[in-house]
């Protein structure tokens, strides 16, 4: 999903879209092969940060693959969930959780 996002960026600012994403696959094949062979972390989004042909828009790519960009309206719903059917759900055994904190950050 991020990398749709690098995508439209480079569209914008005038790059086509077949030469992007064959510069973003041949990247994401090398970044697959380094987890799946070396067991390392996927580091696609630092190989785009590096390679020239993405300069044009180095400085919005933390900002384009921000994870707040990806989950909608998933905190809300999470939020909704827990006050109208967690929190109901835990009524009854209010007595056995007495003194016991509990936080969700979401």
């Amino acid at each position: 999903m991020a990398t749709e996002n690098i995508i439209m960026a480079m569209v914008e600012k005038g790059y086509s879209r077949q030469d992007t994403h064959e510069e973003i696959r041949v990247l994401s094949h090398q970044a697959g092969a380094v987890v799946k062979q070396e067991g390392k972390d996927n580091d696609l989004i630092e190989r785009i940060k590096v390679t020239p042909f993405f300069q044009p828009i180095l400085a919005e790519i933390d900002t384009l693959t921000e994870p707040s960009n990806f989950v909608g309206r998933c905190p809300e719903i999470v939020e909704k969930l827990i006050t109208t059917k967690v929190k109901t759900a835990l009524e009854k055994y209010k007595g056995q959780l007495d003194g016991d904190v509990v936080e969700l950050n979401v």
